[in-house]
């Protein structure tokens, strides 16, 4: 009785629509559109020869490979400088600092970051002029070589602090017997850390792996914002290309595989991880 209404929310929000996308998938309609036409598998075909779709999945890829190097080693190595004996006293401060960004509006931080990268008087290059880099001055979200790289950085920036503080948490629960029984046979602080901290927080480096790949497929706002996906299809993801072919081009029909195409990519990737993480757990 008492999972009734968590089940009754996930129906009317989760799996209703997740259904409902599926036949749409199958379907081609415009948003004015009074109703939808039976194509079959036309639109997975249009999706199979959609070059743009290759773009968007190796963006995607890149964005979570470059999120899980920073997002979750940073952050793992970060929540373990603050959880040090060393930083007991300035912790709580250098916590609250560094989980600021976090709480920002991703489109806040976007607007910001466009100042940082405009090629004139943006604070990037300005710096990079005034200790005397000029030749490393670029145009950042407008060159094919670096504009991914850029977005891929707002992120890092905004959510490196949300990481750390889930390991500090998890790093919290380990008993202080293990550390202090190593640092009395000698283990320096960088063989405490890969073999305590590590093995210890296995769980909660299951979770963010989750979280960060997750989110690096359904990343919206940073190339959206910044770039619109350009120049060309440079920063085009999955998710903005759904957009663009929905609400711009209209072919509501094509978006909803699209979006299929995010879900399956997501679930299978979180049931690796899952069955993976569960196979080591078995191990252990």
């Amino acid at each position: 009785m008492f999972t009734i209404p968590a089940l009754l929310f996930l129906g009317v929000f989760v799996f209703y629509p997740l259904i409902n996308n599926i036949v749409y998938s199958f379907q081609s309609f415009t948003l004015s559109s009074a109703t939808k036409e039976w194509v079959g598998l036309k639109n997975y075909q249009t999706l199979l020869s959609d070059g743009v779709i290759f773009t968007s999945i190796m963006n995607n890829i890149r964005y979570a490979i470059v999120s899980i190097i920073i997002q979750v080693g940073f952050g793992l190595v970060l929540a373990a400088v603050l959880e040090d004996v060393a930083f007991r006293r300035i912790a709580p401060a250098l916590r609250s600092i560094y989980f600021i960004p976090t709480i920002l509006s991703m489109t806040v931080v976007c607007l910001l970051f466009e100042f940082v990268y405009n090629p004139q008087m943006g604070l990037l290059n300005s710096f990079l002029e005034a200790v005397g880099l000029d030749g490393l001055t670029k145009v950042w979200l407008g060159s094919k070589k670096t504009a991914m790289y850029s977005v891929i950085a707002v992120s890092q920036w905004q959510s490196t602090g949300y990481i750390a503080m889930l390991f500090i948490v998890a790093i919290q629960k380990i008993p202080r017997d293990l550390y202090e029984a190593a640092e009395v046979d000698g283990a320096s602080k960088i063989t405490r850390f890969f073999y305590i901290t590590v093995p210890q927080v296995r769980q909660m480096f299951f979770v963010t792996m989750i979280l960060t790949v997750s989110g690096a497929f359904t990343v919206f706002n940073e190339p959206y914002i910044l770039t619109g996906g350009g120049p060309g299809t440079a920063t085009m993801v999955l998710s903005l290309h759904m957009y663009q072919t929905g609400f711009i081009k209209n072919n509501m029909g094509y978006a909803s595989t699209i979006a299929i195409l995010i879900f399956v990519i997501t679930a299978v990737l979180s049931s690796v991880q899952f069955f993976s993480f569960g196979k080591k757990e078995e191990d252990a």
